[in-house]
């Protein structure tokens, strides 16, 4: 049996649901395809609206900016990741393993099933790397916050802090602890890919497997402090 994993995104980031429509799923998977080609400074709703045979004026009838748009995809993300997380660790007892699995997941070092998904995963992990933070550091931060739009970031990593805090119970500060990582695993990819000199990747490649050795070592390096 064909299924494919649909997740509800707040109803604040959006005017029209995309997902209840050809032309708003097509919005979605377009923007995710475009952002990723052209950056997210470069993005525009007139770009889009080019790509998908649209106006403007109809994807403003589901965003009210291309933040909010950027937001979606960010928020369908994160819940994504928990939902990967947790079906990794459904039946992983050691404490020990269920980190090092996290730190795998966040880092990407996992093979994609895109026949479960609407969309590209190596395209939007890649602009999460890139263009996460720009979803919150943002004039309009706490407002954004109020309406509950960063609940999907915040509830995978207090899923992370929990699993710190089965491994350690005594650490002080798991939730710091699981966001540095989930920042970190961004950051150091990005630099290791576009900054190398900010990191210690001398090698100039496996990004991804060079950030994963490095938050385990930083990881357990805190823990067994």
């Amino acid at each position: 049996m064909e299924f494919q994993l649909k997740f509800k995104v707040n109803p604040s980031l959006y005017l029209k649901d995309p997902d209840e429509s050809t032309i708003g799923k097509a919005m979605v998977t377009s923007a995710i395809d475009l952002i990723y080609e052209i950056g997210f400074e470069q993005f525009t709703f007139k770009k889009l609206a080019h790509v998908i045979n649209t106006t403007e004026a109809t994807i403003y009838r589901y965003f009210s900016s291309k933040h909010k748009l950027l937001l979606y995809i960010m928020s369908w993300y994160w819940q994504y990741l928990e939902f990967f997380t947790k079906m990794r660790l459904l039946n992983v007892k050691n404490s020990k393993e269920k980190l090092e699995l996290v730190l795998e997941i966040i880092t990407y070092n996992f093979v994609t099933d895109d026949s479960l998904l609407d969309f590209n995963l190596d395209r939007l992990n890649s602009i999460v790397i890139s263009e996460s933070s720009k979803v919150y550091l943002v004039k309009e931060v706490d407002e954004i916050n109020n309406d509950l739009a960063y609940a999907p970031l915040k509830n995978y990593c207090f899923y992370i802090s929990n699993i710190i805090r089965e491994y350690k119970p005594d650490y002080k500060f798991p939730n710091s602890l699981a966001s540095t990582l989930l920042e970190t695993s961004h950051d150091q990819q990005f630099f290791s890919q576009h900054l190398n000199k900010l990191t210690d990747n001398v090698e100039k490649k496996n990004h991804n497997q060079y950030v994963l050795n490095y938050l385990n070592q930083l990881l357990f390096n805190v823990l067994n402090h």
